[in-house]
């Protein structure tokens, strides 16, 4: 596997590189090369443009320099991995010289996802303090503008700002909270790149040779370009429907009657948000090969309904994604789920804790991975709940656990066996922090079935380390699940603050889970 991304991401940046002719000889850097930009310390240092063909082009940065000729229009060069410090001066000479400054050397995180990571933070809880205490020279922004394309984008038309007040208020909410934890506990250059588009599934973040190589998962790709060939005829219907729409318009003014509402010209699904490799070609690729210390995400909101199917949908995102940048399996943290939906009485089925599950998988089972769990953090009546600062931080606290080695909690308590005594069923946990704590009274969320796979709300206790589950109705149990539903009330935490993830020991059926998969 490593030898094929090896040999996929030169031909990659290649086609990327080529995929645009510069308007005039005059070098250009990539909009990642701006003034205010963040370069990756302690890796090498990627630079690339473009130029008139066969140009020579020198670069010098911090006392580095490094040349190479343009071929295609384009040219990269690399410099020797450099701690963190700054500012410094990028200069690209050719026919032209071309300065870059305010350079700083510190961690590029990306982050990407759907709505809540794109959610700014002048639409969150405590907005306007958090706005005006935001600025920092040492943080710094981008943001990939909204584009789905069929193809691999070369670069976007977008720089590098410093946080201040002014910059921030629509940068997103969750990426600025995490970036700004950061900037405390570790005292460097932070660069937070926010591509993310609301609405959309991991599917459109992925490559599309990538979902098509996977069996489970190419006919994602294959229905993609069933709907692009049809577009042509359905535009042709479109057209037609228009016809009868305006003589209904016609008749409706006639007889005196509002008129009707006009169809909905649709969608070309080769530029769809929503279509599988759209947003990784437009808003992915134009990052490569761009070094960074690693991925913040929060999406699958989009993905609920085909829960069973993002077990295997999401790591093969980030395999995805890590081959591409080569430069090894960088950390990977993610959000999981918030409450969302009305509050049911428990024991009930649900798609959002099965996507859960998926996302708890995903952390178990892919290397330097981890998940910030916000299980008190969701809003009933809102799928964009406003209170970001936690999510940003227990992002954070998960970053100096995975990608920064640092002996700190960085998880909420998480399942790790079962063993039966008599009518209890009793629970150990891994990441407990220093201790189990119910917060706020008796522990809540808990459910218990026995061989008849019945669910029946369950009492629950701590004990240690340890949490005993019973019920009355189930003198022998098999399974317990915790936290089992579209909006969980729970209240199980360690001793650092951090929730508990939703769970299930069983393994019985999904909602989500394909017949032939039972």
């Amino acid at each position: 596997m490593r030898q094929l991304a090896r040999a996929f991401v030169p031909a990659l940046c290649a086609a990327m590189l080529l995929a645009l002719i510069p308007a005039q000889a005059d070098i250009r850097l990539h909009s990642l090369f701006t003034d205010g930009a963040v370069l990756q310390r302690n890796q090498p240092i990627r630079v690339w443009g473009t130029a008139r063909e066969g140009e020579r082009v020198t670069v010098r940065f911090a006392g580095q320099s490094a040349s190479t000729v343009a071929v295609g229009g384009r040219w990269m060069v690399q410099l020797r991995p450099m701690p963190a410090g700054g500012p410094y001066v990028l200069t690209a000479t050719g026919d032209n010289i071309v300065d870059i400054h305010n350079v700083m050397l510190g961690d590029v995180w990306v982050c990407s996802g759907q709505s809540n990571m794109q959610w700014p933070l002048s639409q969150t809880e405590n907005a306007e303090a958090a706005i005006a205490a935001s600025s920092d020279p040492g943080l710094r922004l981008y943001t990939v503008p909204l584009a789905a394309a069929p193809e691999p984008v070369a670069d976007v038309n977008r720089s590098w700002q410093v946080c201040t007040p002014a910059t921030v208020r629509d940068f997103s909410a969750v990426a600025y909270y995490f970036g700004r934890e950061l900037r405390r506990q570790l005292n460097v250059p932070i660069g937070l790149i926010n591509t993310s588009y609301g609405g959309t599934p991991a599917e459109a973040w992925t490559r599309l040779a990538v979902l098509e190589r996977d069996p489970s998962l190419r006919y994602l790709v294959e229905n993609h370009r069933k709907a692009v060939a049809a577009f042509p005829d359905t535009l042709v219907a479109h057209t037609q429907t228009l016809r009868q729409h305006s003589a209904a318009v016609d008749a409706a003014r006639r007889e005196g009657r509002e008129p009707p509402t006009p169809p909905q010209r649709p969608g070309n699904p080769e530029v769809s948000p929503w279509s599988p490799g759209g947003l990784y070609n437009a808003m992915i690729a134009p990052l490569l090969p761009f070094p960074i210390k690693g991925v913040i995400w929060y999406q699958g909101e989009s993905n609920a309904g085909r829960a069973w199917e993002y077990r295997r949908l999401f790591p093969t995102m980030i395999r995805n994604w890590r081959q591409d940048w080569s430069i090894g399996d960088f950390p990977f943290l993610f959000v999981q789920l918030a409450p969302f939906m009305a509050i049911t009485p428990e024991p009930t089925e649900s798609a959002w804790a099965e996507l859960r599950e998926a996302q708890l998988n995903t952390m178990l089972t892919v290397p330097k991975t981890g998940m910030a769990v916000i299980t008190d953090l969701g809003d009933e009546k809102d799928i964009h709940p406003r209170r970001k600062e936690g999510v940003g931080k227990r992002l954070a606290y998960a970053a100096l656990r995975v990608a920064y080695e640092r002996d700190i909690v960085g998880f909420g308590p998480i399942y790790r066996s079962m063993r039966v005594r008599g009518n209890r069923a009793v629970l150990r946990f891994d990441h407990v922090g220093g201790g189990l704590v119910a917060q706020g009274g008796s522990l809540t969320g808990f459910t218990v079935a026995g061989a008849d796979r019945r669910w029946h709300n369950a009492t629950a206790e701590i004990e240690g380390n340890t949490v005993v589950v019973t019920s009355p109705r189930v003198p022998r149990p098999v399974a317990v699940r915790f936290g089992w539903a579209n909006f969980p009330v729970v209240n199980l935490y360690n001793r650092a603050g951090l929730p508990a993830t939703p769970f299930r020991t069983d393994d019985w059926p999904l909602t989500t889970q394909p017949r032939a998969a039972r």
